[in-house]
């Protein structure tokens, strides 16, 4: 064979190469916009159906890196090699990255049970391992919550599944909790009115159940109450401040005395004999 069979032979075996990569490349771009268009296409469908979106772009997510393999196989067909080997490769390379990445698999199984289970969703406000937020994404392995001071916090999934969970959002209405000290000398039942009428008057306080007010506890400045109104969970920072204020106004408007602590030890007197009782006195605050 001389050099110029050598070089027909090299040109035809690139030029049928290059026509097989070129073939390769429009098959991948054509393919992956039809992957694109058919998740559009589902995901319209899933939204018709009113579907959760959370589990919406769970089953987005699977579909679409099912295809992609499913297209990286063909195009290896294409190249002429065995697929039935390609997918024994796959699969023993499957069960190695399960044995290295046990801990990833569990975050993605546990994913797929709040999914299935859905103790909560997109936008509620939850506390799950130790963080306290809304949700903002549930996706295949982890979670993303937005905390109060806007933080982005991600959390995988096995550890939200395995902890406690509180869905704050869940029920209709949730309790505000906060105390109100009195001075010994106010008569309770006044205090207990000024505050029931004037928190009833607080936006987006809730009149069923109607607001708490109730004596709790007694220390050295007086009487204790609770002043538990109920609100929904989105209007609570709101109630709690707006009810802070309410009792401020209402103690003062009713013009109470100041709550103090009053201490008393045996000391000296004045002129020197022992044993004489003297007291201390000092200001507690109105509100604890």
């Amino acid at each position: 064979m001389n050099f110029n069979q050598i070089g027909q032979v090299a040109i035809a075996l690139l030029t049928t190469f290059g026509l097989k990569i070129l073939g390769a490349i429009a098959l991948w771009i054509i393919a992956q916009r039809l992957i694109d268009f058919a998740i559009r296409l589902i995901r319209r469908g899933f939204r018709s159906q009113h579907v959760d979106p959370t589990l919406v772009n769970y089953l987005l997510n699977i579909i679409s890196v099912t295809l992609r393999i499913v297209l990286i196989v063909a195009i290896l067909g294409f190249f002429g090699v065995e697929t039935t080997s390609f997918a024994a490769l796959l699969a023993a390379a499957g069960v190695a990255i399960g044995a290295a990445w046990g801990g990833l698999l569990a975050n993605f199984a546990a994913g797929a049970f709040l999914i299935v289970f859905s103790p909560f969703k997109v936008g509620d406000f939850i506390t799950a391992a130790g963080v306290t937020g809304t949700v903002t994404e549930i996706g295949l392995f982890t979670t993303n919550i937005t905390t109060p001071d806007n933080v982005l916090t991600i959390v995988a999934n096995n550890k939200i599944f395995s902890d406690n969970i509180q869905n704050f959002s869940a029920n209709p209405y949730r309790r505000v909790d906060l105390l109100a000290q009195l001075h010994h000398n106010v008569d309770h039942n006044d205090a207990i009115a000024r505050l029931k009428t004037k928190i009833t008057q607080i936006p987006n306080v809730v009149n069923n159940p109607a607001p708490d007010v109730e004596i709790i506890t007694f220390n050295l400045a007086g009487p204790v109450l609770a002043v538990r109104p109920y609100c929904n969970n989105e209007h609570y920072w709101q109630v709690y401040f707006d009810t802070n204020k309410a009792i401020r106004e209402a103690f003062g408007e009713a013009g109470y005395p100041i709550p103090e602590q009053r201490y008393a030890f045996s000391g000296p007197s004045p002129d020197g004999r022992p044993d004489d009782t003297s007291s201390i006195i000092s200001s507690a605050s109105l509100i604890s």
